[in-house]
């Protein structure tokens, strides 16, 4: 498979796990986001807000950037922003002794988009 569709089905899947991942947490209040995301409890709910906001702004440019051929240093940067943004969800998983591989999956997907596309 050529390295440009691998790089955009995992742009695209990407944006998609980060579009859906910020809207429920930029639109649901900490109460409603407790049962399916423990980790909230220890949170104040403006970074969560912030937390959600810099999930859809690396999705938006995840792909937007790319597509469009302005600017596109923007794609990997954002991918580099949500690789820490899943290194620091990989570390708060760990300590509360609750499942991180997904978050390591997401992180190394974000860093092989990074490299691909700098």
């Amino acid at each position: 498979m050529h390295v440009n569709v691998v790089a955009w089905v995992l742009q695209i899947l990407l944006a998609a796990v980060f579009l859906a991942a910020g809207a429920t947490k930029v639109s649901q209040p900490k109460e409603k986001l407790q049962p399916r995301m423990g980790w909230v409890e220890a949170v104040a709910p403006g970074h969560i807000k912030l937390l959600a906001t810099t999930e859809l702004i690396g999705a938006i440019g995840l792909v937007l950037p790319w597509a469009t051929g302005i600017a596109r240093v923007l794609t990997p940067l954002a991918a580099v922003g949500l690789a820490v943004v899943m290194a620091g969800a990989v570390l708060v998983h760990r300590s509360r002794k609750e499942p991180w591989y997904a978050q390591l999956v997401f992180l190394i997907a974000c860093l092989v988009v990074a490299i691909v596309r700098f």
